[in-house]
């Protein structure tokens, strides 16, 4: 009964459940430790269990759906959704507000890194996507294009070049919204200069 409760918890809460739905149910604190001993569950940071994946990867999303609930896909992952990129990322790339703790990103898994931003930056060119079955936020093209301008010359060169392009080519892009966000983001002149003699 009790691992049918658990079962239902995991299936409601996108696969990541917190040490308060495991008491719900109710499970104690050797209940839980017995299951990661069997590795059934799992625990990903203080407080939050997923379930044990033979395929790891097929975890990553829900956990960042679930973790990061006000965070914004950005930069490299956001360029490798957007086919802006083929090189797969080996992290999540994802914007948080600057006073976001720290602690947040202590995770075992999946390896995230993270791009503190004043929060009202965190409020504008964001879209809501669905990735792996879970529904993310990802900064649109237009804003994305504005953050690689920010991050230039942090960029692998080859990589900058190639988002360009491929935001350039992309008949989904919006000018319009990519002057306001520039202005937003103070990279008008870098947009101008690079990206509008392609336009």
């Amino acid at each position: 009964m009790r691992e049918k409760k658990l079962k239902e918890a995991f299936e409601t809460k996108n696969g990541i459940i917190k040490m308060a739905d495991i008491s719900a149910i109710p499970m104690y604190y050797r209940d839980v430790q017995k299951l990661i001993k069997q590795k059934v569950i799992e625990k990903i940071r203080n407080g939050y269990y997923q379930r044990c994946y033979e395929n790891r990867s097929t975890g990553e999303a829900s956990i960042i759906a679930s973790l990061f609930q006000d965070g914004v896909i950005c930069m490299y992952s956001a360029l490798f959704y957007y086919n802006y990129s083929d090189r797969v990322p080996m992290t999540w790339d994802i914007a948080v507000d600057k006073n976001t703790s720290k602690a947040r990103f202590n995770l075992k898994y999946p390896s995230v890194h993270p791009h503190y931003m004043k929060k009202s930056q965190l409020e504008y060119g964001v879209i809501t996507v669905e990735i792996e079955g879970c529904k993310l936020n990802i900064f649109d093209r237009d804003r994305l294009m504005c953050e690689c301008m920010m991050y230039m010359k942090k960029m692998d060169k080859e990589l900058f070049n190639k988002a360009i392009q491929g935001y350039v080519s992309d008949n989904k892009k919006n000018i319009s919204n990519l002057l306001e966000y520039a202005r937003k983001r103070r990279v008008n002149r870098k947009i101008r200069d690079i990206i509008g003699v392609w336009l």
